[in-house]
Formats: structure tokens, C-alpha cells, sequence
């Protein structure tokens, strides 16, 4: 029951129902702007002045404390950590020299005649 009344409709409201934080509240108000360009009238209650709803994002950690431990606490496996991409780059580096060095040799055995041209289409007919 709210203020004597007990259902809350159209006509109860119209009568006007004594709410918590009326037009006349002295408490901390939001200072948020709303999208309609008005002071958003909810009571602040975060330590940066606003409501619940314009609280505004987190700017995480900024200690290298609290970046190793949101590292530790976000790490499932050792997948992507900085060694690991770094090993990927030299086994994909190491690939890129394989490939460019049998593409060489290729050229060079098409070039002197020991292999044909179409060569890879002859190769399932052996």
C-alpha cells in the first residue's frame, strides 16, 4: 500500500501518489542530461553522481596489477598469449620460405626440362 492506496491506476496517479523522490526531493539528483535535453530526476546513488542508469562504463584497470590480474582471470588457455603468437608468426614464416623454395626448384626443373609444364595433371596418371 502506497500513501493509502493500494492499486496503482490511471485515476490514483492523476490524484497524485506521494512518491519517494517527488519534484520537491532534497537529495542528490542524477545530473545526467536525458535525451530529451532535461536533468534526469532520479536520485543519485554511484560515487560519480548519477543514477543506475547513466552510472556510465567502467575504465577498467589501469595499475599493471590490475591489468595482470584481468589477464589471468580472462585467460582460458595459452592460445593467443604473446609467445605463443610469436611462435605462430615463425612457423608461418618458416612455411612462407618452404613454399617460395619448392617454387623455385619447380621453375628451375620446368625450366631444364625435367618436368613438364602441366606436370601436377600428369601426376595421378603414374
Amino acid at each position: 500500500m502506497i500513501g493509502g492506496i493500494d492499486k496503482i491506476t490511471k485515476r490514483n496517479l492523476l490524484k497524485g501518489i506521494p512518491w519517494r523522490f517527488g519534484p520537491n526531493w532534497q537529495g542528490k539528483r542524477c545530473e545526467a542530461k536525458t535525451r530529451k535535453g532535461t536533468p534526469c530526476q532520479r536520485p543519485a546513488k554511484l560515487p560519480v553522481g548519477r543514477c543506475r542508469l547513466h552510472g556510465g562504463a567502467s575504465t577498467g584497470p589501469r595499475t599493471k596489477e590490475g591489468l595482470k590480474r584481468l589477464a589471468v582471470s580472462k585467460t582460458k588457455h595459452g592460445r593467443f598469449t604473446k609467445s605463443e603468437r610469436a611462435k605462430a608468426k615463425a612457423r608461418a614464416e618458416q612455411g612462407r620460405i618452404i613454399r617460395r623454395e619448392l617454387k623455385e626448384l619447380e621453375t628451375w626443373f620446368v625450366d631444364h626440362g625435367h618436368l613438364n609444364k602441366n606436370w601436377r595433371k600428369d601426376w595421378g596418371k603414374l
